[in-house]
């Protein structure tokens, strides 16, 4: 990680250098502030709203009564799928990490809310390394390299341009998505 082995690192500088972001968003019963808080405990107010801005879910957030502290979890509100996905972003780049690993984490979120996402997230990833693993093409087509995978072996590698210009699955899946997407 940025010329350093592995093996130079502790555990806990390597785990503090990566953000995760899985499909399913665990959030505390606590508030809105302190979930995003969580990937950076000393977060400003101002940082918290910045990295809620960047996952687009500001928004969603401000319209409620208590806005940021909005109480989350068994005593508070419930925050739908595509919500709690950015939220769960939101905590992740504020911690600034050198490694940011989204796993499908958009799955639940429309297009428009996902293409919105992926031009904040491109700000985001300058200089750092982000792995995206995703179904959608659009979550990959401006990666500099896309892996397809198939029962863990990798069958199709390159970029977006290459890969649609190649006969094989992910060509055959961007054709597939584009005509769902022009059709709805």
């Amino acid at each position: 990680i940025d010329e350093k082995p592995i093996a130079d690192l502790n555990l806990y500088d390597l785990r503090d250098s990566i953000g995760i972001v899985p499909q399913d968003a665990f959030l505390f019963s606590d508030t809105i502030k302190n979930n995003i808080r969580f990937g950076k405990e000393d977060a400003s107010e101002e940082e918290v709203i910045d990295s809620a801005k960047k996952a687009v879910v500001h928004d969603n957030i401000a319209a409620f009564t208590m806005q940021y502290e909005t109480i989350l979890g068994e005593r508070g509100i419930t925050l739908s799928g595509g919500q709690k996905q950015r939220v769960s972003i939101a905590r992740a780049i504020i911690k600034e990490p050198e490694i940011l690993l989204l796993d499908d984490c958009l799955s639940a979120v429309d297009t428009e809310t996902e293409e919105a996402i992926l031009n904040n997230l491109a700000e985001v990833a300058k200089g750092r390394t982000t792995i995206i693993v995703s179904h959608r093409v659009s979550s990959a087509k401006n990666a500099d390299r896309i892996i397809i995978l198939d029962e863990g072996r990798i069958i199709q590698q390159g970029s977006h341009n290459q890969l649609v210009n190649t006969d094989g699955y992910y060509k055959s899946l961007y054709l597939k998505q584009l005509s769902e997407k022009e059709l709805t």
